[in-house]
């Protein structure tokens, strides 16, 4: 990985293996990797495991990056990655070639920082109601995440909103503007926090649905589907 100029590149390699022999890949310390997008045919790729971890952190899944095999150079940003269920190592990723002069939209991440005056003086409750915001930019022009400091909620029920966020006349966020992103609750009292923790977390729809997206799932490239009980 290099990043000069704040423009994060990542080497790739044209990839022939496939299939069930990708498990070899993996062991010598590369990931399987495809390249596609809009007038783009699908290119199998492997990329170092070490490096691409680091432009995974860097980036995220909404900063540009532009994946270099051989001569070419392709402008991405990464659209999947797939992760090992048991170790949670990354086994394959997607990158995803844009039009550096077109929109596009993409979840960006929202990080919280500093401290709310609210809740140091007057013991209130954060609450976040959002961890991403769907967003609309150039490719060049998309935050890594999208930062923001909750010093201003200095007493109880202060909200920071969408209409709040400033992110430059680049960037679009697709919210209404009233939505809240985070609000200051007041504290509350031991019969309300026992009472809650007497609650059951997962009800029998939920287990229901889990179970019926377990059923869905699709092996990725070189997995084998999990045995039947």
């Amino acid at each position: 990985m290099t990043k000069s100029h704040n423009k994060i590149e990542l080497k790739a390699e044209m990839r022939t293996v496939l299939g069930g022999k990708v498990r070899q890949l993996r062991r010598s310390g590369y990931i399987p990797a495809v390249l596609y997008g809009k007038g783009q045919k699908a290119v199998n790729l492997q990329v170092g495991g070490k490096d691409f971890a680091k432009v995974l952190k860097e980036a995220g899944e909404s900063t540009l990056i532009y994946v270099n095999v051989g001569k070419e150079s392709y402008p991405t940003i990464i659209h999947d990655v797939s992760r090992d269920p048991v170790k949670d190592g990354i086994i394959h990723a997607d990158f995803y070639k844009v039009n550096l002069s077109e929109k596009i939209k993409t979840e960006v991440p929202v990080v919280f920082i500093g401290e709310s005056p609210a809740v140091k003086d007057f013991s209130g409750i954060f609450v976040r109601n959002i961890n991403e915001l769907e967003v609309e930019a150039l490719p060049q022009n998309l935050p890594h995440e999208i930062t923001i400091d909750i010093s201003v909620l200095k007493n109880i029920g202060d909200q920071i909103l969408v209409k709040d966020v400033d992110l430059g006349s680049d960037v679009h966020i697709e919210a209404e503007p009233e939505s809240i992103l985070a609000l200051i609750q007041e504290p509350k009292s031991e019969e309300e926090l026992q009472a809650e923790l007497a609650e059951p977390s997962t009800s029998v729809e939920d287990v229901e649905v889990i179970e019926k997206k377990k059923e869905e799932e699709v092996p990725v490239e070189g997995e084998e589907p999990a045995p039947e009980a």
